[in-house]
């Protein structure tokens, strides 16, 4: 027997990955998002104001050409263009429906958010005009 077929091979060297936010549910399991997803928060009121002061219900809207703002209130390991707190606009219809602790969510794709409003940091100052 040689030297090389006794000692005991190295496994290769995994790549470092990034862990995915995790959110603890009431039942006190953990979840966490795989891949390029973002779990995002919808508001309540579904009736909108016409500019005349009208009164639109939910029902009479057209769902796929409107697109809505919703709070990210969790991301996946692979979401690069936003993270938890940002506000993203999104056609409804692209996501799916998902109740995490009695609350109504939509489970989107990072591909179907349309643009993202990040809170302004409150340390900032203006810098210099020259």
């Amino acid at each position: 027997m040689t030297e090389a077929s006794t000692k005991p091979k190295k496994p290769p060297a995994k790549p470092p990955t990034r862990r995915a936010r995790s959110k603890k549910t009431a039942a006190g399991t953990s979840i966490r998002l795989t891949g390029d997803r973002l779990v995002v928060r919808t508001p309540d009121d579904a009736e909108r104001r016409s500019a005349g002061g009208l009164l639109i219900p939910a029902t009479a809207a057209q769902a796929p050409r409107r697109l809505s703002w919703g709070d990210v209130t969790l991301v996946g390991p692979d979401v690069r263009v936003a993270k938890e707190g940002d506000r993203v606009l999104f056609l409804p219809s692209s996501g799916l429906e998902v109740e995490l602790d009695g609350d109504d969510l939509v489970l989107l794709r990072e591909r179907d958010v349309q643009a993202v409003a990040s809170t302004p940091a409150e340390d900032r100052t203006p810098g210099q005009y020259l």
